[in-house]
């Protein structure tokens, strides 16, 4: 058993899961812990390659460029839409604002209606950024697509959309 877990990689590694799972423990559903399994892996390695080659090399970090780029898309927004569009908690938004804001790409204006608020919005220097980050991250986008063919590339957002909508069925806890 031993030479075998030191020859494990991930993919062996699903496997030995799916039938450790099954055979020893009972659980039924085989097919969709692998599922998930693969959805989580290959959501850690793009997200990774993304932050690695575009985001870090540019001094910025995957969460600020989530930031960045719904404020720089949507417009002025308060930090509470602002994390709901960029899947993030009201806290993550609040602290990479700070961090954005030192930086120059971004400023904090008081709220028209209510002076405990803030709105959120690029600076002429994070807009310029983003034109030259969104390049990198577009074409790096472009890399990871190619290896699916056009028509590939429309199904799978199809079934993705498809088991996003279908976290109705039962009780989803998320970011919103």
């Amino acid at each position: 058993m031993d030479g075998e877990r030191e020859d494990l990689d991930f993919w062996s590694f699903v496997d030995l899961a799916g039938r450790r799972l099954a055979d020893e423990f009972g659980f039924p559903h085989r097919l969709a812990t692998r599922l998930l399994l693969t959805l989580n892996r290959a959501s850690a390695i793009v997200t990774y390659d993304l932050e690695s080659t575009v985001h870090r090399p540019r001094g910025h970090s995957w969460a600020g460029f989530r930031l960045l780029f719904v404020t720089w898309l949507a417009g002025p927004l308060e930090p509470g839409r602002a994390a709901t569009l960029a899947g993030m908690s009201r806290a993550a938004v609040s602290n990479l604002a700070k961090t954005l804001v030192a930086d120059g790409m971004m400023v904090r204006t008081p709220g028209e209606h209510d002076g405990r608020s803030v709105i959120l919005s690029l600076t002429d220097q994070g807009r310029q950024a983003m034109l030259e980050i969104f390049a990198g991250q577009n074409e790096r986008e472009r890399q990871w697509a190619s290896v699916l063919t056009e028509t590939e590339q429309h199904i799978l957002i199809m079934l993705l959309d498809k088991l996003i909508a279908g976290r109705g069925q039962f009780d989803v806890r998320e970011r919103s």
